[in-house]
């Protein structure tokens, strides 16, 4: 493994595509005025600075590093329906209806990013269509169901795969059944930031990297953002720094949990992986444990393993070599070509903070580890809301900001992430051997259909009882004495 480390980028395999990194902008070194200063050149940020600049509006963006040097350049490349969170979570805290009119704004997310690959000739991007979430044990009917109910509830289109199909495609005795989204597809992730920032900049927006925002100042009607030889001064502000805001705004980011994922790409593999793997859409484990897909004809994209502190993501490489092996033998551990990190914003409830925080200063953050459609749908929900005073965006007040624990919270959740390892690759198989098992005999407890050390042990191993626990709520500190009252229990 011998990739070159770039300085910002790492040894991002995207970022090795000719002009992928786009070339370096300009640093602010001048105080301008514009109507809206949007901080942060993530997919979040470049897609609020694009739809307001084709608005007519003027914008300035401002990148600390480089557009994309992140978690919006580093990811998969996985543009999938919906959410992090588990739609049920969603119905229990906002209701059905509106769970299913925030779902189908995070599908409009999904196609917007394919029609601006589109209208944008943003070539190097490469979509490819398809994703497919595979069960690692017999799940069949649930499956059934749930494809049923993704269809006919929430508008997105979803086929059930029985065990054969699954495995003519993936060729794994590990897998079973399977949900296939065929409107679902993956990118070069970089590539798309690139060109939303070209598209941004060809509108009229003006983006300038190395230049971090050192102070903020909301009041007045025209905010003033501090840079290190520059001021911005703006009717509207878009904080959209994710986890990198802790130089300005400490206690938004203390509302996100850092989280560390790990990428690999393998050397070419030829006809092993021809052999292994028969479907070039994308594929995740439904416990989340592994996502992968094929790149450059014969590669292995592989991401897996997540951390609440960094890891050196080259020793992590051997990790992710023993999860390949042990799904496919036939490809053994291949040789890596590039291994890198990246790390995203996770919010307490796992759905992003989207919204007007007071005034004229609006969020887009917390897209835990599911950014490509919901970044999307951030940006034009923002842009609608500054532009057109469209307030679809209150649809998220439900899901405020709260303080994410801070290490302890990290230490809590590195915890967690162990144990539904554990329950992936142990207990899960074990515990549906014992429902596949027939009764030892007949004397059943009435109205307790699986036994209860099961169930206390599925409880365990999932983190608790699965109730939704409230934590502390945190507002900006430059905030405190102005939060809009329609919006104080949260930023959305």
């Amino acid at each position: 493994m011998d990739a070159v480390n770039d300085p910002v980028y790492g040894a991002n395999w995207y970022a090795t595509a000719a002009g992928a990194q786009g070339l370096p902008r300009r640093t602010l070194t001048r105080d301008i005025d514009v109507d809206v200063c949007v901080v942060g050149g993530g997919l979040a940020g470049l897609t609020t600075a694009r739809e307001l600049a084709r608005r007519g509006w003027s914008v300035a963006l401002l990148e600390a590093r480089r557009i994309a040097w992140n978690a919006s350049g580093r990811n998969a490349g996985f543009v999938l329906p919906g959410f992090n969170q588990a739609r049920e979570r969603i119905v229990e805290r906002v209701g059905r209806d509106q769970a299913r009119e925030i779902w189908l704004l995070a599908e409009e997310g999904m196609n917007y990013v394919r029609r601006a690959i589109r209208t944008d000739r943003i070539r190097a991007a490469d979509p490819k269509p398809g994703w497919l979430e595979v069960e690692a044990v017999e799940a069949g009917a649930e499956l059934a169901q749930q494809a049923e109910e993704l269809n006919t509830v929430y508008g997105t289109r979803a086929e059930f795969w029985p065990t054969d199909q699954v495995r003519a495609a993936l060729n794994s005795r590990r897998y079973h059944q399977a949900i296939y989204y065929p409107r679902a597809f993956h990118i070069d992730p970089l590539a798309y930031a690139s060109g939303l920032a070209a598209a941004a900049e060809a509108a009229g927006a003006a983006i300038y990297e190395q230049t971090p925002a050192v102070a903020i100042d909301f009041d007045g009607i025209r905010k003033r953002v501090t840079t290190p030889q520059g001021r911005v001064r703006a009717e509207h502000i878009v904080l959209a720094g994710g986890t990198h805001m802790s130089g300005v705004l400490p206690s938004l980011e203390a509302t996100l949990r850092p989280i560390w994922s790990y990428v690999v790409v393998t050397e070419p593999l030829g006809a092993a992986l021809a052999e292994a793997v028969r479907f070039s859409g994308a594929v995740s484990e439904a416990e989340g444990s592994n996502h992968y897909r094929i790149v450059d004809g014969d590669r292995l994209l592989w991401c897996a393993r997540i951390t609440t502190w960094e890891r050196n993501a080259s020793r992590f490489a051997a990790k992710l070599q023993g999860e390949i092996a042990r799904t496919f033998p036939q490809i053994g551990r291949p040789p890596i070509a590039h291994a890198w990190s990246g790390v995203f914003g996770n919010t307490i409830h796992r759905m992003p903070q989207i919204g007007c925080l007071r005034p004229g200063v609006w969020v887009a953050n917390g897209f835990s580890g599911h950014g490509l459609n919901t970044s999307a749908m951030a940006g034009n929900l923002i842009a609608a809301g500054i532009a057109a005073r469209d307030d679809r965006w209150r649809l998220f007040v439900p899901f405020e900001l709260i303080w994410a624990g801070g290490r302890a919270g990290q230490a809590a959740t590195q915890a967690y992430i162990w144990s539904r390892r554990f329950r992936a690759r142990v207990a899960r198989p074990v515990l549906a051997m014992f429902r596949a098992a027939p009764a030892a005999d007949d004397h059943e407890v009435a109205g307790d259909p699986q036994d209860t050390s099961i169930a206390a042990a599925e409880a365990a191993l999932s983190g608790g009882s699965g109730r939704n626990r409230r934590g502390r709520k945190a507002t900006p500190a430059a905030l405190n004495d102005s939060v809009n009252p329609a919006v104080a229990d949260g930023p959305v």
